[in-house]
């Protein structure tokens, strides 16, 4: 077949206007397929500290390094022994190194005359799950300082660290939670656009964040032996 002139006008008009179809072809079904919607899902658990961190300073002074030592060292025991009586078991319990500071060798030092040459100071470390024990035996440890102990400031502010230790546990079940929330949201944006929710596009689990439950200024989550905790998951849904 010999093809004329009229023959390759029209061949030529016809791949134009193919070429100009089949862009807009998939640019319109490209366009279609990207109508989403994006929405977050929330969260949340309340749980219970199952572990303690018990941070115990207690310290002596005296012009006699000797004299404060041994001081240091009865106070030692008797704190021990309150925590023997208290249900705390041997293994719960460490004790750190001494820490020694003469005064006499610090070359800022006031040119006033020295009272107390040595601080001493001692650290015990209560390390358990008896999270409630913890909490009831901190009201009581003022007997000891009935019977001479000193303790740092520290050990009365914020002495314990409470922590959670199971959220590998709950995360399936929260994350499940919050991805079912956040369609909840995405059907009720759908309804008012007409559209209906298809597949997943897209989804990130977001961040677990431990809180206190109580959410008292200035307190932190450590500190508290109840928390919440609560995860954001971010979800891309198609539309249809």
């Amino acid at each position: 077949m010999t093809l004329n002139k009229t023959h390759y006008i029209i061949l030529i008009a016809l791949g134009i206007t193919l070429a100009g179809f089949f862009p807009g072809y998939f640019y319109y079904s490209s366009h279609i397929n990207n109508r989403t919607v994006t929405v977050k899902g929330l969260a949340e658990k309340d749980v219970k500290a199952d572990l303690a961190f018990w941070k115990i300073k207690f310290k002596t002074t005296g012009n006699d390094l000797n004299t404060a030592q041994k001081k240091l060292e009865s106070d030692l025991n008797l704190i021990k022994s309150f925590l023997s009586e208290q249900g705390f078991a041997d293994t719960e319990i460490s004790v750190e190194r001494i820490n020694t500071n003469d005064l006499m060798t610090d070359p800022y030092r006031s040119s006033q005359p020295i009272d107390s040459r040595y601080i001493l100071d001692q650290t015990i470390t209560v390390r358990t799950d008896k999270v409630d024990l913890v909490e009831s035996t901190l009201s009581k440890i003022s007997t000891l300082v009935s019977q001479g102990v000193i303790f740092d400031n520290q050990s009365y502010m914020s002495p314990v660290s409470y922590l959670f230790t199971g959220l590998n546990e709950i995360k399936p079940a929260m994350l499940e939670e919050a991805t079912q929330n956040a369609k909840i949201a995405a059907q009720q944006f759908a309804e008012s656009s007409n559209s209906k929710v298809g597949n997943i596009k897209t989804a990130n689990q977001g961040v677990f964040s431990v809180l206190p439950r109580e959410q008292i200024p200035g307190t932190n989550e450590s500190e508290q032996i109840n928390k919440t905790i609560r995860v954001v998951s971010t979800v891309v849904y198609y539309l249809n």
